[in-house]
């Protein structure tokens, strides 16, 4: 193998970090007319502070003429302004994390005043509500003409169509009955288990609780601490038990029966 394939083989296997170029710095930028400091940027030394500018009005829209450069360091301390156009960065000697600061020099600039932050500073299209009406290129009109075409059309389904994906069915309102059928099999004071997971307890109320959803709800004490609450949810009590000890689900989610509480110790070998 020759010489200069050896360099390149043992470029290639050295560290990213050795590969960039000793003559490049990576510098912060900050501005007189903004909050917020831009992404680090590369910089290479041997390039004039003129085209820095040049660089640095692609980033800002501050033109090369407003703008006054000063170096900071990585403790924020100043150390000089890059007033010489001609002269290379790498005369100032910067190091990698050090800050250009820009210093804007025209009262007119597009970022005086926070224009290129402050959003509520621009004038905004309005139109009237009567206006809009008229128009006939909305999503209004387009959701009304859907709708009148489906009444169960929805914007997620006209998304799956387009995407050629399967098209979700609509969910069934759930009624104020929800679950009676089952709920009526339950009775305050019943032992119950709550599944999934095999928690164990006793049914502490039987019932509709409109706060959460329509339908019928079981409210569990269980025996352990691993429930969400005492009995209140959503500032209305159903019922009351230990902190944390309390659940409220759906009838499905409960069964009745001889589910006594379990014994911590029953499933250790007995000693011989």
């Amino acid at each position: 193998m020759s010489v200069s394939l050896n360099a390149l083989k043992n470029y290639v296997k050295v560290p990213s970090t050795q590969n960039q170029a000793e003559d490049t710095v990576l510098l912060h930028v900050s501005h007189s007319n903004l909050k917020s400091r831009f992404a680090e940027l590369r910089f290479d030394l041997h390039t004039t502070i003129a085209n820095v500018k040049e660089k640095l009005r692609s980033h800002t829209g501050t033109s090369v003429e407003s703008m006054r450069l000063q170096l900071f360091d990585d403790i924020g301390s100043k150390l000089c302004d890059l007033a010489e156009d001609y002269r290379p960065l790498g005369f100032y000697s910067p190091l990698d994390g050090y800050r250009i600061h820009i210093v804007d020099l025209d009262p007119t600039s597009l970022s005086a005043g926070g224009w290129l932050e402050d959003t509520s500073l621009i004038e905004k299209y309005e139109i009237s509500e009567d206006s809009y009406n008229k128009r006939d290129d909305t999503f209004r009109k387009f959701k009304e003409k859907r709708l009148a075409e489906d009444p169960t059309w929805t914007l997620q389904k006209e998304m799956a169509r387009r995407r050629g994906l399967p098209v979700p069915e609509a969910s069934q309102p759930v009624d104020d009955d929800h679950m009676k059928d089952i709920a009526d099999g339950f009775k305050v004071g019943d032992r119950c288990e709550v599944d999934p997971g095999g928690k164990r307890g006793e049914v502490k109320y039987v019932g509709k609780a409109e706060n959460l959803a329509p339908g019928f709800w079981i409210g569990v004490q269980y025996d352990e601490p691993v429930g969400k609450h005492d009995g209140m949810v959503k500032g209305t009590r159903f019922f009351t038990c230990p902190p944390q000890h309390g659940s409220m689900l759906r009838p499905d989610k409960v069964k009745v029966g001889d589910y006594p509480e379990r014994d911590p110790f029953e499933d250790e070998d007995e000693e011989i």
